[in-house]
C-alpha cells in the first residue's frame, strides 16, 4: 500500500465521520458508542414497517404507539451519561 492510498483512505474516513455521526472516531467513549448503536437500532425499527408491525403485535400495542415509544427511547437510550473525569 502506497502513502497516497493511505492518505486517500484516511481522508475518506474523515469525510464519513464528519457526515455521519454514528461512524465513530478515535475519541469515542464506550457510552457514546452504545448510544449510537441504540439510536441506529431504533431508527431502523421505525423505518422498516414490517419490523415495527412485528413489535406492535408482540407487545399488543398500536403501530403508532410503538413508533412513539421508540422515538421517546431514542432521546436517552442508555440512560443518563456518566460523569466525566477531567484530567
Amino acid at each position: 500500500m502506497q502513502a497516497s492510498d493511505r492518505f486517500n483512505i484516511n481522508s475518506q474516513l474523515e469525510h464519513l465521520q464528519a457526515k455521519y455521526v454514528g461512524t465513530g472516531h478515535a475519541d469515542l467513549n464506550r457510552f457514546e458508542w452504545a448510544v449510537n448503536i441504540q439510536r441506529d437500532s431504533y431508527a431502523s425499527y421505525i423505518g422498516h414497517y414490517p419490523m415495527l408491525a412485528f413489535f406492535a403485535v408482540s407487545e399488543n400495542e398500536s403501530i403508532g404507539r410503538e413508533r412513539y415509544n421508540f422515538m421517546q427511547k431514542m432521546l436517552l437510550p442508555c440512560g443518563m451519561p456518566p460523569e466525566r473525569e477531567d484530567d
